[in-house]
């Protein structure tokens, strides 16, 4: 994931997470126009900063660089029931899959 993407992902994850630019900025405590300047491309985020937006936008990790933020939470899920399948079914769904 480039850089490009991950600065368009905050922006996304904020505008979910009802955040506007100054009120993330202020919250991960930083100056009011920290978010606007970043979305702008004028500097580059550490990870640190990344994960500090992470946290207030109350997702995971996972979910900001999962590779299609759109289908997240349905994966997931699908994932999540297919953990709790028998060997057996999960067999039998894998062939029913090819």
């Amino acid at each position: 994931m480039d850089l490009k993407e991950i600065i368009r992902r905050v922006g996304y994850f904020r505008n979910k997470a009802n955040y506007s630019a100054r009120a993330l900025s202020l919250t991960i405590g930083k100056n009011s126009a920290y978010i606007t300047k970043m979305e702008a491309g004028e500097f580059e985020p550490s990870m640190k900063i990344i994960l500090d937006i992470i946290e207030a936008c109350n997702i995971t990790p996972e979910e900001f660089f999962y590779e299609d933020v759109n289908s997240y939470k349905i994966d997931k899920e699908n994932l999540n029931i297919l953990k709790t399948l028998p060997e057996s079914k999960k067999i039998a769904l894998k062939e029913l899959l090819k």
